[in-house]
């Protein structure tokens, strides 16, 4: 069972194999119904609740979203952008990463630490559209520094290990 740490302690929650194993039902299919992740991790329905009420109560998890495919919407082509704020522009971080966060075609926004600070994720139609987005957003912006794109030919995600 789920143990979260008293006050002013680490904030790292303790996960025993079953919420490990509900987790990973519900990454796989997060509409999946309380009673049929009870039935297969062979617990109680009220078990089950009570285990997924308390990984969101804990922060464990922190919302349930959906994954849109980008090519359904006609958005076949993907690009990584990264980017470097100029030196005198640092002040600006907060809010470029904002701004960028509301634009279209913007999947993921990564803020990083090393040699870029950003790296934008964009789904557009094709390779004019993602010239037109560095054009309009990032060259024309004052606190960018410079940009460097990278086409995206295959995306897939990892397995979770909880």
């Amino acid at each position: 069972m789920l143990n979260t740490p008293a006050s002013g302690e680490n904030k790292t929650a303790q996960l025993d194999e079953l919420d490990r194993r509900l987790l990973a039902l519900l990454s796989e299919n997060s509409r999946r119904t309380n009673n049929s992740l009870a039935e297969e991790l062979g617990i109680a329905a009220s078990t089950c609740l009570a285990r997924l009420n308390a990984l969101r109560d804990s922060g464990v998890i922190s919302r349930f979203t959906i994954e849109v495919d980008p090519q359904v919407l006609g958005r076949e082509l993907e690009a990584l952008i990264f980017v470097k704020i100029r030196p005198g522009a640092r002040h600006l971080m907060s809010s470029f990463a904002s701004d960028m966060r509301g634009k279209p075609g913007v999947r993921q926004l990564f803020f990083l630490g090393g040699a870029d600070d950003f790296v934008l994720h964009v789904a557009v139609r094709n390779s004019s559209d993602v010239r037109q987005f560095v054009l309009d957003n990032l060259s024309a912006n004052p606190a960018v520094a410079t940009t460097q794109t990278s086409l995206v030919f295959e995306h897939s995600h990892g397995t979770d290990e909880y």
